[in-house]
């Protein structure tokens, strides 16, 4: 069997097993959608977005998006990796003709699709309920910032993955390392009502800049709405994850 074909397969079986996951599917599909549609039906109004005065469902829609992308990768990947871990399942698959590559390939590229189809859900939840505009224009911006943040952060998900030794641990450790900086990064609050200072500690981490590069998507007036600067941020985070993972990762459970 072929290198492509083998990858295909191991793809389609992780997608499986990730759909047939009661868990999975609730939190990395539906907790998005519910969010949206609170977010949506409490807030009104608008927000001020460099200087222009935009819709805050429009705000919310790419909003979400972010919390989405993470919940798919960085999330569901972590208490996925520390189960199968610390259940042996790696470790048995390590024994197997299956390159390893293909293993961890596989996994970030369930998290990555399943993010990319989280995105299309929001967005057309968006334009249907809340007349929120499709940037057809600055669709490439959107696109490149969604693949990037994805795969930035299923490089995170395998890093932080590898020091968490319980698999009870793993969601609440997982949430608790994103939750905070969803409230400050522009995720649930619009920019103008967080105080600078939070704004600052906000600029270090990659969910800011990767809420950034999808919001620009939605109000960019002319050009692709790629932010660059804030992708190279991201992109370096998961650099940095993905040589963290490649030291630290263990295919045998760790030691409780």
């Amino acid at each position: 069997m072929t290198g492509p074909r083998l990858l295909a397969l191991q793809i389609h079986s992780d997608l499986t097993r990730f759909w047939r996951n009661p868990q999975s599917r609730y939190f990395t599909l539906l907790l998005p959608v519910v969010f949206l549609l609170i977010f949506a039906a409490i807030f009104k109004g608008s927000t001020l977005i460099d200087g222009r005065a935009v819709k805050l469902t429009t705000f919310y829609v790419p909003g979400i998006m972010t919390l989405g992308i993470i919940s798919a990768t960085y999330v569901n990947l972590t208490v996925s990796v520390v189960a199968r871990r610390q259940s042996g399942e790696l470790k048995r698959v390590r024994g197997t003709p299956l390159p390893a590559g293909f293993v961890i390939a596989s996994r970030a590229a369930v998290g990555i699709i399943v993010a990319l189809v989280m995105c299309a859900v929001l967005m057309l939840i968006g334009r249907i309920a809340y007349e929120v505009p499709i940037p057809v224009g600055s669709m490439p911006g959107l696109v490149l910032a969604a693949v990037i943040g994805a795969a930035s952060f299923c490089c995170l998900g395998f890093a932080v993955s590898s020091f968490i030794s319980e698999t009870d641990a793993a969601a609440p450790l997982a949430n608790l390392t994103v939750l905070p900086l969803y409230f400050i990064s522009g995720v649930f609050i619009p920019e103008d009502q967080i105080p600078p200072f939070l704004q600052d500690i906000a600029n270090l981490f990659p969910i800011r800049h990767l809420s950034q590069a999808l919001l620009s998507s939605f109000t960019a007036v002319e050009g692709t709405g790629i932010r660059a600067g804030d992708l190279l941020v991201v992109t370096a985070w998961g650099a940095a994850g993905l040589l963290v993972a490649s030291r630290a990762f263990q295919w045998s459970p760790r030691a409780r």
